[in-house]
C-alpha cells in the first residue's frame, strides 16, 4: 500500500514527470551518441591525423572510451548529493554540464590548427560529457520510478530508456542529414560542427521543461523520517550514501554491474562500431551505414515501452534473460547479414540486434530502481549502471576494432559478445525479482520492509 506521501500522481501529472525525464534524457544521449558517432566518422582524421586511418579511428574511440571512465565518478558525485539534495537539482546541473561541454566541442580548433592541443582538449570535454550521464541516467529513471505505482513501474520507467535510442536517432538523423546535403569534404571541414552547435538550444528546451516538475515523493517521505529521527535521536549523523550502499547492498551493485555487460557491449557493437565494420568490411557507403542505424533506433524506440509493460505482467527477470540469451543467439547471423552489404540485410540484422537489446534496456530502469533503499537508491542504481559502463561500453568499440584488425574477421567479435551474454545470465539468474516491491519500503538490508500486514493496511486507511 502506498502512503499519502507515495500515492501515485495524477496521470497528467506522471505524464508530464515522463516527459520531463525523457527529454533531458534524449538530449543528454544525443549529445553522447553525436560524438560517438562522430568518432566513427570524421575524428580520425580531424584530431589524429597522421596515423593509419584503422588506427585514427581506434585513437578516436579510445577518446569516445575516455568519457565512459568518467561516468562512475559523474555516479559517485551525483549520487551522494541526489540521495543528500534531491533528484532534480542535480538532473538540471547534469544537463546544463553535458550540453556545455558539447557545445564546447563544435567550436574546438582542429589538430591542423592547433596541432596536439586539439586532442587533449576534446578529451577533457569528453571527461566533462562522461561526467554527466553518470549522474544523469540514475536520476532520470528515479523521477519517473519514485512518482508512479508498482503495478505499471516497469512501463513508466522504461520511458526514460526511450532517451537513448531518441537520442541516437536524433543524432544519426542529423548527421544523416547533413551528409546527404553537403559533399564529404565540406561537412569533414566545416559541417560535423551544426550537430554540437544545435545541442546548445536543445538543452534551453530541456531545461524549461525539466525546471517544471516537482522533486520525487518517495525522496520527500524518505527526508521527512530522516529528519524526525534525527530531531527524536538527537544529532546523528548519517551514514553517506556510498558507504550505506556498499555495506547494505553490495550484492544488488554486483548483480547490476552484471545485467549491463551483454546490454552495453552489445548495444554499442550494434551502433558505434557497425559505421567501422559495414564501411570496411561489407563496402557499405557511410550514409547506408547511418540510415540503417537511424531506422532502426526508431524501432528500438517503439519497443522499448512494449517491454516495459511485459515486464510488468511477467516480471523483470524473464524480458531481461530473454534479451541476453537473444543477443548472444544473434551475433554470428548478425555479422552475416552485414557481410552481404545488402541493405535491407543490414536493416535486418542492426534491428533485430536492437529489439532484442530492448527487452534489457527497458525493465533495467525499474529493476535497479527496486533494488536500493530510498536514501541509497540514487548512489545505488549509478554506481552499478556506471561502473558497468567502464568494463563494457568503455571498451566495446576499442576492443572490436581491435580483433578485426588482428584477425580481419568478425568471429572474434561475435564470441567477445557471447562472453558478455553468458555474464548477464549469471547475474540475472541469480537475483531476485522485484516487480512487486513498494519503493517507499525497502529497508536499508535491501529486503522488504518487516512491518506488518495489519499495521500497513492501517497506515493506508490513515492516508
Amino acid at each position: 500500500m502506498a502512503s499519502a506521501a507515495t500515492a501515485p500522481p495524477p496521470p497528467a501529472s506522471l505524464r508530464r514527470i515522463v516527459a520531463a525525464s525523457l527529454i533531458g534524457t534524449t538530449i543528454e544521449w544525443y549529445d553522447f551518441f553525436l560524438y560517438g558517432s562522430a568518432a566513427a566518422l570524421v575524428f580520425n582524421k580531424l584530431f589524429f591525423p597522421n596515423t593509419d586511418p584503422l588506427v585514427g579511428t581506434l585513437l578516436s574511440f579510445l577518446t569516445y572510451a575516455v568519457g565512459f571512465a568518467a561516468r562512475p565518478i559523474g555516479a559517485l558525485v551525483f549520487g551522494h548529493f541526489g540521495d543528500k539534495l534531491g533528484r532534480k537539482k542535480l538532473l538540471v546541473l547534469s544537463l546544463l554540464m553535458m550540453g556545455g561541454a558539447t557545445f564546447a566541442i563544435g567550436l574546438l580548433p582542429t589538430y591542423d590548427t592547433v596541432g596536439l592541443a586539439a586532442p587533449v582538449l576534446l578529451t577533457v570535454l569528453r571527461l566533462v560529457q562522461g561526467f554527466a550521464l553518470g549522474g544523469e541516467w540514475g536520476g532520470a529513471v528515479l523521477l519517473v520510478s519514485e512518482h508512479g505505482d508498482a503495478k505499471r513501474r516497469g512501463f513508466w520507467a522504461s520511458w526514460p530508456q526511450t532517451g537513448a535510442p531518441a537520442g541516437q536517432l536524433l543524432a544519426t538523423g542529423v548527421l544523416s542529414l547533413l551528409t546527404a546535403l553537403i559533399s564529404d569534404s565540406a561537412f569533414t571541414s566545416w559541417g560535423w560542427r551544426i550537430p554540437f552547435l544545435l545541442s546548445g538550444v536543445l538543452v534551453m528546451v530541456g531545461l524549461w521543461i525539466r525546471l517544471s516538475v516537482d522533486e520525487s515523493p518517495v525522496f520527500k517521505e524518505a527526508l521527512a523520517r530522516a529528519e524526525a529521527r534525527k530531531a527524536t535521536q538527537g544529532d546523528v549523523s548519517e551514514k553517506t550514501p556510498l558507504v550505506a550502499v556498499l555495506r547494505h547492498h553490495w550484492r544488488d551493485v554486483l548483480v547490476a554491474i552484471g545485467a549491463r555487460m551483454a546490454e552495453n557491449i552489445s548495444y554499442y557493437v550494434i551502433t558505434a562500431f557497425i559505421l567501422v565494420y559495414a564501411t570496411t568490411s561489407a563496402g557499405v557507403s557511410k550514409q547506408t551505414a547511418l540510415n540503417a542505424v537511424l531506422i532502426a533506433s526508431a524501432v528500438h524506440f517503439a519497443v522499448i515501452p512494449a517491454w516495459g509493460a511485459l515486464s510488468d505482467r511477467l516480471g523483470r527477470r524473464p524480458v531481461y534473460l530473454f534479451g541476453a540469451a537473444g543477443v548472444g543467439l544473434w551475433m554470428f547471423p548478425f555479422f552475416s547479414l552485414i557481410d552481404t552489404g545488402s541493405f535491407g540485410n543490414l536493416l535486418l540484422a542492426v534491428t533485430v540486434g536492437l529489439v532484442l537489446h530492448g527487452a534489457m534496456y527497458a525493465p533495467q530502469a525499474a529493476f535497479f530502481s527496486e533494488m536500493f533503499a530510498t536514501r541509497m537508491r540514487y548512489s545505488g542504481a549509478s554506481i552499478g549502471a556506471q561502473f558497468a559502463s567502464v568494463a563494457a561500453g568503455a571498451p566495446a568499440p576499442l576492443i572490436a576494432t581491435a580483433l578485426f584488425m588482428d584477425y580481419d574477421s568478425s568471429t572474434p567479435i561475435a564470441l567477445y559478445v557471447i562472453a558478455a551474454a553468458l555474464l548477464t545470465l549469471i547475474a540475472v539468474g541469480v537475483a531476485k525479482e522485484t516487480r512487486h516491491r513498494d519503493l517507499s519500503h525497502i529497508a536499508e538490508d535491501g529486503a522488504a520492509d518487516e512491518k506488518s500486514t495489519a499495521a500497513r493496511t492501517a497506515d493506508a486507511r490513515t492516508a
